[in-house]
């Protein structure tokens, strides 16, 4: 019989509680901002922000919810409520029919420039102000390591589709 792992230990358990309380407060202070300022759930905020930034404001259905790792069929629901509004596009993919890309409209653009300020504000209030220059270099190196890391092994969510090879 195989010896169970062993618990985190104090230093451990305390810094990934704060990870996960620090992540749920940024998240629902975001999310309030972007329901009263823009009507948007969080998740799509991140649709649209993610479309604005790409080239020319379109992405694969696929690679958006491995970005977001966010359910193909949770980003398929958002999607639509975002289509119904006219702040995205559906299409089919010109090279290869099963996909299906995304647009951000002018609508959408419009709308993320309208509650980004508002945004931007409220990350830096509750992230950023709390800490020095070095602090955040520090943040950031670290968190990109672990996410690096965590995206080495990704969920099935974040896994990119095996693509079939059109030429056998």
């Amino acid at each position: 019989m195989t010896d169970p792992a062993p618990g985190l230990n104090a230093e451990q358990l305390g810094a990934y509680f704060a990870l996960i309380e620090v992540s749920s407060l940024l998240q629902y202070a975001v999310d309030e901002h972007l329901r009263a300022d823009g009507d948007l759930s969080f998740v799509q905020f991140q649709i649209l922000a993610r479309l604005v930034d790409a080239p020319d404001g379109r992405l694969r259905m696929t690679d958006l919810a491995d970005g977001l790792v966010y359910s193909r069929s949770g980003l398929t629901y958002q999607v639509g409520l975002l289509d119904k509004r006219g702040l995205i596009a559906r299409s089919a993919s010109p090279d290869d029919e099963r996909s299906v890309m995304v647009t951000v409209t002018a609508a959408g653009r419009d709308l993320v420039a309208h509650v980004l300020p508002g945004h931007v504000d409220r990350v830096r209030q509750l992230l950023f102000e709390p800490m020095t220059g070095t602090d955040l270099a520090t943040l950031g190196e670290l968190l990109g390591r672990v996410r690096d890391h965590m995206r080495a092994t990704p969920p099935r969510s974040a896994k990119p589709r095996a693509r079939r090879d059109r030429t056998a």
